[in-house]
């Protein structure tokens, strides 16, 4: 997949360079609001179960990781007033555009985790982990809610594995199983589009789903037309209740 390499690199770059003021404005207010630094490096886990630093705009307090709480919700007393508009528009990820420049992760991929779910994954999981991990994909898009999902859950990380991680890790691991130059370029479209209308990126992306071969259950996912029930992740015949192995 070295053309997918060269790829990623030229359009991190170009985004890069062109998103450069906003970038900067982004981290002056950060900064100006707690006298912190903008960037939090977060720990994630990548191709190969290799351990790297993933960089995003801090929007959270600083320390928030130590609390143990790995899933947000929308309503985290942990999120700063700033955080939640950049959380909003999903500016937040833009310095993952670095970890893309540097090969650490592509811009179309699996979305990395932390090591503590990581090792709750079944054999059939760990597939994800066999390709680098992603800025986007199909369950960025059919996630794109996942605090308002995890909203008012008195456990976030076990509504997370019980109600997001099914069918986020079956979107991953039908992504792993197609993926294509020309479906990394439609996903990378769709993640755009889903900002100006989120309904038009969910039509076009369980079309998309159905037309490389997703199952039927996939395609229905990708809607969000029905509220999410707590099912096994893939590999597993029975709902997560704990987290501890």
């Amino acid at each position: 997949m070295r053309t997918k390499r060269v790829v990623d690199a030229i359009i991190a770059a170009i985004g890069l360079t062109f998103l450069s003021p906003l970038l900067l404005l982004v981290s002056f207010t950060i900064w100006i609001y707690d006298r912190k630094s903008p960037i939090y490096k977060a720990m994630r886990v990548g191709k190969d179960s290799v351990p790297f630093t993933m960089y995003k705009f801090r929007s959270m307090v600083v320390n928030a990781e130590k609390s143990g709480v790995d899933s947000t919700s929308a309503s985290d007393s942990r999120i700063t007033f700033v955080g939640k508009w950049i959380r909003r528009f999903k500016i937040d990820e833009l310095p993952q555009l670095w970890n893309v420049l540097t090969g650490s992760m592509s811009l179309v991929g699996p979305r990395p985790n932390v090591q503590r779910e990581v090792q709750l994954y079944s054999e059939e999981e760990t597939y994800l982990l066999g390709v680098k991990p992603g800025l986007t994909d199909f369950a960025s898009i059919v996630f794109a809610d996942e605090g308002q999902i995890l909203d008012g859950s008195d456990d976030p990380d076990i509504s997370y594995n019980q109600l997001i991680r099914p069918g986020k890790n079956y979107l991953g691991l039908h992504y792993v199983k197609e993926r294509t130059l020309i479906i990394d370029i439609r996903i990378v479209l769709l993640t755009i589009l889903a900002i100006v209308s989120r309904a038009r990126a969910l039509d076009a992306t369980s079309a998309l789903i159905k037309k490389t071969g997703g199952s039927q259950e996939l395609v229905l996912l990708a809607l969000r037309k029905s509220e999410l029930q707590p099912t096994p992740p893939p590999g597993f015949d029975q709902i997560i209740t704990t987290r501890t192995i």
